[in-house]
């Protein structure tokens, strides 16, 4: 098996150098991933400029391994369709995140949006992220993430499948369990800080704290709140089917 490896926390990130080596053990591993931080970036591409490609040392590792200047979806999109157009990957697995992506926030992470590109390319594909961001260690993670990829790359081959992995941070021996879970709601209170510069002008930091909402019993967000493993099978077919089939009742005129 052939697996790309990508992030958004930048290349030499303590959760990408676990996830690839603990792959190195099931597969061949190349990794391809930002420069530097590239967070929250969601799907975004770079259209305005030239992406620089450096061949770079991975840490203490034999891994084959490209750091771009770009987005976690121009990492995929050059791996695949450059870097690799010889030896198409059989899986990516983008991670392991220093945080949670649990929830409505997959829409914002660069994380998530790896391994979505990597769907729209069809190529099955993991996203692995702590829970918290108060990690003592990934290694178990990428363990767990390693140890299961047999399981769901048999599912997700013939579907071209998304999972969505999050982490506990707790003790290994306080993890409740493995659960199957559906996507939460998250929503920030106190998201805009204001502040001012030297000549009285208004700045804003996007930050906030999240709210405790009202979730699905079967959500990634309380899964992870009582320790357990939370895996959710994720797609990006955004169509609203319950409204496609009401506006289809409807007739329009041009």
């Amino acid at each position: 098996m052939r697996i790309l490896v990508t992030n958004d926390d930048g290349i030499f990130s303590e959760g990408i150098y676990q996830l690839a080596k603990a792959f190195m053990s099931i597969g061949e591993v190349i990794v391809v991933a930002p420069n530097k931080e590239q967070s929250a970036t969601g799907h975004s591409i770079t259209l305005h400029r030239p992406l620089r490609v450096s061949k770079v040392k991975f840490f203490d590792t034999p891994i084959e391994a490209h750091a771009i200047d770009g987005t976690p979806v121009d990492c995929v999109k050059v791996a695949v369709e450059a870097i690799l157009k010889d030896r198409r990957p059989d899986l990516v697995v983008s991670g392991i995140n220093n945080g949670p992506n649990l929830g409505t926030d997959v829409i914002y992470s660069g994380t998530v949006s790896a391994a979505v590109e990597a769907a729209i390319l069809e190529i099955p594909s993991i996203a692995v992220s702590m829970a918290s961001t108060k990690i003592d260690t990934f290694q178990d993670a990428a363990e767990f993430t390693c140890r299961i990829t047999k399981s769901i790359h048999q599912l997700t081959r013939s579907k071209v499948g998304i999972i969505n992995i999050n982490y506990p941070t707790c003790r290994k021996e306080s993890i409740s369990g493995v659960k199957v879970t559906t996507l939460g709601v998250r929503r920030y209170e106190n998201s805009l800080i204001e502040r001012k510069d030297p000549r009285g002008d208004s700045y804003y930091w996007i930050s906030g704290k999240a709210m405790e909402l009202q979730q699905s019993e079967d959500s990634d967000v309380i899964a992870v709140r009582n320790n357990y493993i939370s895996i959710t099978p994720i797609h990006f077919d955004l169509t609203h089917f319950k409204d496609y089939d009401d506006l289809k009742k409807i007739k329009f005129e041009a």
